[in-house]
């Protein structure tokens, strides 16, 4: 793949991270003042801290693409949407390292 291919796969894929978070915020948070509402709401259920429930929804999805690394293609998702999945969770989760420093300061 060459420089510009690869620009322009970026620019995709940006926009699919966009999307399926914007998405997700109505479909999980349910709350437009806390992106993280889902988190929080998991966290309490099962006495953990919402980073702990993120990273509990992602694993799932590291496992969809280990799977696939190891030649498993017919998977319930596209592997291209358990990628965005884990690129929004990235996200989400350096928005709590940062909302964490926000209220530590």
């Amino acid at each position: 793949m060459d420089k510009q291919t690869l620009h322009e796969l970026m620019s995709y894929i940006f926009n699919e991270v966009t999307r399926t978070r914007n998405a997700g915020q109505q479909e999980y948070a349910r709350d437009l003042d806390n992106v993280f509402a889902n988190f929080e709401r998991v966290a309490s259920f099962i006495g953990e801290t919402r980073e702990k429930a993120l990273l509990t929804y992602m694993i799932k999805h590291v496992d969809g693409l280990c799977a696939y690394a190891e030649g498993h293609n017919s998977q319930r998702e596209d592997v291209r949407g358990r990628l965005t999945d884990i690129i929004v969770y990235c996200i989400l989760f350096w928005g709590m390292v940062e909302d964490n420093a926000k209220q530590e300061s």
